[in-house]
């Protein structure tokens, strides 16, 4: 007799999510996929319901009434709340780190001070509280120019000012700490070395202390090409990302993956989902920047096409603890996610326009949906500053950034804005 197939709920509207969603609708063992609250791509491919997922009780209220079996959380803040607890509590199974496991995105703080109590690679900061201003200001001296002030809490990704000069070091301190800038993320604070080096990102999927290690990715920060202006999101990204060598792979394994697992065990701390990690390497040595708790966007867009074997079956293991790493088969080949926004974007950007997409896509390419909307009359229009990632793979880097923009190019709205230099790094250094 076959096994049941599952009933899956994906929570989150991003691109992340759409393409969780697609992966799933490719799964063997996934019947039905229902997402909370998704968006417009999502809503053509899935059934859409709404939801505030910062609303914890009202997403097990809808995991039970949908009769949920495996729900996938897709964002940083729910996790951050405990909604894997909660769902566990009712005995759902659950894809996304409980509560204390999600510390290490919701507190730099208490990622900086396990990174320094584990002996983990990473930059020399202090940190500081409401009421320390003045310590925190005197501090600096400590530091060159540039230097790095963080807000310990989430900041939808705009918790981190490089500040250039004392002057902006002590403004962003005074800011942050007062409750101006960041609210409650900001009343606590790192004041931390700045890194110069070349950026990547590791992503694991974690099941205790068994993990399968993923291609790694490099992301694209910035809003304009040879990354120049302010950073967003994401405008991009590639993998396999040929700066992480074999050497610097060894030295994340042995000197950032093993104590991290190891720490968070011996924390009492059973985490089971994604643990992004940010790294700087400098001079040939790997030092983490931050941890996420879960999947990149836009690096999910680049990482899930790279499985062969199905990416939902390794998330259920990871979740029920029977992970096994060495089945998990890795395509040769390589991804790149170009991201389409609306011009304005990270500042103000238009809503609302039509899109228009092309008839035909290959095979090898996706358009995966972050901010756009389904309109009454089934037609897709821009909703956010990221609106769309198109996703190729190809044998050579080079064949998916040529696929990859060929669709970029056919798709038309009055505000499409992209970056035409993707991986350009490593494009360069290839020719």
């Amino acid at each position: 007799m076959s096994e049941q197939k599952l009933k899956v709920l994906v929570i989150g509207s991003g691109g992340r999510e759409h393409a969780i969603v697609k992966s799933c609708l490719k799964s063997p063992i996934v019947g039905e996929v229902v997402a909370a609250p998704g968006n417009g791509g999502v809503a053509a491919d899935a059934r859409c319901l709404p939801l505030d997922v910062t609303d914890v009780d009202a997403t097990v209220k809808l995991a039970l009434s949908e009769k949920i079996d495996f729900a996938i959380v897709g964002p940083e803040v729910p996790l951050c709340l405990g909604v894997t607890d909660a769902l566990q509590a009712e005995g759902i199974t659950v894809y996304g780190p409980n509560k204390a496991g999600a510390q290490l995105e919701g507190s730099k703080v208490f990622t900086k001070d396990f990174l320094n109590k584990y002996s983990i690679p990473t930059a020399l900061s202090h940190t500081f509280r409401s009421g320390q201003e003045s310590e925190a200001v005197q501090a600096l001296s400590q530091y060159s120019y540039p230097v790095v002030i963080k807000a310990s809490g989430l900041a939808a990704g705009k918790g981190v000012i490089i500040a250039q000069t004392q002057e902006e070091a002590t403004a962003a301190i005074k800011d942050m700490l007062s409750g101006e800038m960041f609210g409650d993320s900001g009343s606590e604070i790192l004041i931390e070395e700045f890194l110069d080096g070349e950026e990547a990102s590791i992503t694991i999927m974690v099941s205790g202390d068994q993990y399968v290690y993923l291609p790694a990715a490099q992301d694209h920060k910035r809003i304009g090409e040879k990354d120049s202006g302010p950073n967003t999101g994401g405008m991009g990204a590639y993998s396999p990302a040929a700066v992480v060598t074999d050497e610097i792979q060894k030295q994340v394994v042995t000197r950032v993956i093993e104590p991290t697992l190891n720490g968070l065990i011996a924390e009492g701390i059973d985490f089971r989902g994604t643990l992004f990690i940010g790294i700087m390497i400098v001079d040939g040595v790997a030092k983490v920047l931050e941890f996420n708790v879960r999947f990149g966007d836009p690096e999910t867009q680049v990482l899930l096409p790279q499985l062969e074997t199905d990416p939902i079956s390794i998330m259920l293991d990871c979740a029920k603890g029977t992970l096994n790493a060495e089945s998990v088969v890795v395509k040769p080949g390589y991804a790149m996610v170009v991201v389409v926004a609306a011009k304005g974007y990270p500042d103000a950007y238009p809503k609302g326009e039509l899109i228009e997409f092309p008839a035909d896509v290959p095979e090898n390419v996706s358009i995966i949906h972050a901010g756009t909307k389904l309109t009454n009359e089934k037609t897709i229009v821009s909703n956010g500053g990221r609106v769309l990632g198109v996703t190729a793979f190809g044998k050579t880097l080079k064949e998916a950034s040529v696929d990859a923009y060929k669709i970029c190019d056919t798709i038309k709205w009055d505000s499409k804005y992209y970056r035409r230099d993707i991986g350009y790094r490593q494009l360069n250094r290839e020719q």
